[in-house]
């Protein structure tokens, strides 16, 4: 039972039935209040309007005149099982009515009062009206109210009844609940112990329908879908970073092993040696963009962001890049439509910045023209794009370059591990904006779009 009790469905239901029981006595009470108000605001009135007429018969007309009357109400047979009369003398005495003598209990209070007293041999709970005539004569009106009590029972066993079925509705409606609800779990915990135990492809069972769970389960199968991917992403690195290492290590084991071996003169030896610290330095590059990627993808670095001009950023990398690209015979061209004012980090965007550049003089073509541009747009959004005239990439290419170690076809015989693009996504992710790749007919244009 306390397991029961704990179970939110259960649970769920149980309030569902009190707040219904709560709605039903909130909309009884009233009605029950208004009804008995009602019931008793007639009756008064009918009491008084029978008094005033039965007085004003016996102070205009007398006492013979009263008693006739009485007699006459007595007798009608639609009045005698509700209506209740009695008239007598000074002296207590009966002189006409239905009663055969007059109640105890009746005080001289004026005002209607509920009383109980016998009636054909039956105590019956009546209410009651007196007044003093005049002369000592004394005229009591009652009225049968029994009906009224009957009707009340009535009303407190549909309210009983009401009451019951709401609670059966509501214990029915939870274990429904619960019951559907079970299964579906069941059928979550049984795809869950599925992923688990490495079977990353297995989803959720999902009905496509619109309901809350449906939609959880939904949300919950791309979480699977992202971690998916991810893990995929993560052994496609491992495999790539044991490629990319693997092939500087084993330079430097060779080049070691050579000295080892052959004991060359000095000279060779130093060059040997200067050989194997470029290898190290490639490994020591290949950490280090790996790490960059770690700390951005944290976002640790957003806490370092200032204010700073994009444009500005954008013209010191072009002018530190301008001796390089002329010493290749190529034109290195920069635009800018002002300052460029924004949040950021200005040494990630500088190394942006520098990776398209230096991919773009990589594959520029022999005397070719690399264009970088600063502008922003009429919705504020700030685009530093960087242009060249190579071969550019395919289409079906332009998904992949973002992956890290990912090398087309055309990077094939260059210098680089694949990492170069990767982290200019993951510096653009931080400053929440977008990369976008686009033909340049030929070549290709690499646009960084800020919104800050």
């Amino acid at each position: 039972m306390t397991k029961l009790l704990r179970f939110s469905a259960f649970t769920v239901a149980i309030s569902y039935v009190l707040v219904s029981l709560v709605v039903l006595a909130a909309f009884a009470t009233p009605l029950w209040y208004a009804w008995r108000e009602t019931v008793q605001e007639d009756r008064a009135h009918i009491l008084r309007a029978d008094m005033y007429r039965l007085r004003k018969i016996f102070n205009e007309q007398g006492v013979d005149a009263l008693t006739s009357a009485i007699d006459v109400e007595v007798g009608s047979k639609a009045r005698s099982a509700e209506d209740l009369l009695i008239f007598t003398d000074p002296q207590g005495n009966k002189i006409a009515g239905n009663l055969a003598a007059w109640p105890a209990g009746v005080t001289n209070a004026p005002g209607i009062h509920n009383l109980s007293f016998e009636v054909d041999g039956e105590v019956t709970r009546v209410a009651v009206l007196y007044v003093a005539l005049h002369g000592g004569y004394n005229l009591l009106v009652a009225n049968n109210i029994e009906k009224y009590r009957q009707l009340e029972q009535l009303f407190l066993l549909g309210l009983g009844l009401a009451t019951g079925i709401v609670v059966l509705l509501g214990v029915a409606g939870g274990m429904f609940v619960r019951r559907t609800l079970l299964a579906k779990v069941k059928d979550i915990n049984q795809a869950a112990a599925a992923i688990m135990a490495g079977n990353f492809s297995h989803r959720l069972p999902h009905n496509s329908g619109e309901s809350e769970l449906d939609s959880l389960v939904a949300t919950e199968n791309r979480m699977l879908e992202q971690i998916e991917q991810l893990i995929g992403s993560v052994r496609n690195v491992s495999n790539s970073i044991a490629h990319d290492l693997r092939t500087p290590l084993a330079e430097l084991r060779s080049r070691l092993e050579e000295l080892t071996l052959t004991q060359p003169d000095p000279v060779h030896t130093f060059n040997e040696i200067d050989g194997a610290i470029a290898d190290v330095d490639r490994v020591i590059d290949i950490f280090n963009a790996l790490l960059r990627l770690a700390e951005i993808d944290s976002g640790a670095r957003r806490a370092g962001f200032v204010e700073l001009d994009l444009a500005q950023v954008a013209g010191d990398v072009v002018e530190f890049y301008q001796p390089l690209a002329e010493s290749q015979g190529r034109r290195l061209s920069f635009q800018s439509q002002g300052p460029l004012m924004m949040a950021g980090d200005p040494v990630l965007l500088a190394q942006a910045i520098g990776n398209l550049i230096d991919n773009a003089l990589k594959f520029c073509q022999l005397h070719g023209v690399i264009a970088v541009n600063a502008i922003r747009h009429a919705e504020e959004l700030i685009e530093i794009s960087v242009a060249d005239d190579g071969p550019g990439i395919s289409h079906g290419e332009k998904k992949k370059v973002f992956d890290r170690f990912y090398r087309g076809d055309t990077s094939r015989g260059t210098p680089g591990v694949g990492l170069g693009l990767s982290l200019v996504a993951a510096v653009v992710k931080l400053h929440r904006g977008t990369l976008e790749l686009r033909d340049n007919h030929p070549g290709l244009k690499v646009s960084m779009r800020i919104n800050p």
